[in-house]
């Protein structure tokens, strides 16, 4: 009986005077979030709710999302994924609200989606759904990591995920010139339809190089941005070479320490030498005076 009517409803569309009002923009809905397709509709009688029908469905394959006839809702024939996220709101329909519901977004559910409506005449429209997840803050990586210098080519990676749809990435200098070269982008799927964008970028390194990414979600308008500078020295010590040079110069300070003692000792002992030496020949002085003196009183 179900599939009668709503054939019957496809078939007097052209026909139909009931007019609808939906968006005329896509509606954007957040992945994992709620959203509300808004559907309504004038009708200057007073009408019963037994007496109205509201459907939603697919507008390529016509699968059935919520139907709601005579008075309630009527889902047996709704479409599995949509089970248990779909609901109208009931005490609105009497005012001409016959929007739909739609919880827990995934990305599968984008698309397009018509809503019919019957009182005593028949409307019909469609509205076009669009998902979007913001992508992670970038993250920038470098390779090779170290021992660079001018001249060197190395691969600068960026990566984003969790996002939809497919984003945008800009590779810029610290001018802010585009690089549109040497640029190589992937875009992979996970399970749940969300996209890991990752972006190799591969330059010639100079003496101070300021890079940066930029990943534009087209949908949500959203910017991630990251910047990295990339420092090649011209002279790059080799960690076994570091750790010799270290070791000599060790080695010579030792050295030097210990020749300063010594010199420092041996000064000490020619100091004490000569000064006792010294010593020696005044009292040999002192003994020469003596004996002079006693021959002289001998006389």
């Amino acid at each position: 009986m179900l599939s009668l009517l709503l054939s019957a409803v496809l078939a007097v569309q052209a026909m139909a005077v009931l007019e609808l009002n939906v968006p005329e923009q896509p509606v954007v809905a957040l992945h994992s979030s709620d959203v509300v397709l808004n559907c309504s509709f004038n009708h200057t009688n007073p009408f019963n709710l037994s007496d109205l029908s509201v459907f939603w469905q697919l507008t390529d394959t016509q699968r059935s999302v919520h139907r709601y006839l005579e008075g309630h809702d009527q889902l047996a024939d709704q479409a599995e994924r949509f089970a248990n996220r779909t609901r109208l709101f009931p005490n609105q329909l009497g005012l001409g609200n016959a929007s739909l519901l739609l919880s827990r977004v995934v990305v599968a559910d984008e698309g397009s989606y018509t809503c019919f409506v019957r009182v005593q005449d028949f409307g019909s429209a469609a509205l076009l759904l669009q998902v979007a997840a913001p992508y992670s803050k970038p993250v920038v990586t470098l390779e090779p990591q170290s021992n660079l210098r001018p001249g060197d080519e190395v691969a600068l990676t960026c990566v984003s995920y969790g996002g939809y749809p497919e984003g945008d990435v800009i590779w810029q200098d610290a001018g802010g010139r585009n690089l549109t070269e040497n640029i190589t982008t992937s875009v992979v799927a996970n399970g749940e339809g969300l996209f890991t964008v990752t972006s190799v970028l591969t330059v010639v390194l100079e003496p101070n190089s300021t890079y940066s990414c930029r990943l534009i979600n087209p949908i949500l308008g959203e910017e991630g941005y990251i910047s990295v500078t990339v420092t090649g020295q011209n002279i790059a010590f080799p960690p076994v070479a570091l750790w010799v040079t270290v070791g000599l110069a060790i080695c010579l300070l030792v050295l030097l320490i210990a020749l300063a003692a010594v010199c420092r000792r041996k000064i000490k002992e020619s100091c004490e030498e000569a000064k006792r030496e010294a010593e020696e020949a005044k009292v040999l002085e002192e003994e020469e005076e003596s004996k002079t003196g006693m021959i002289s009183l001998k006389s």
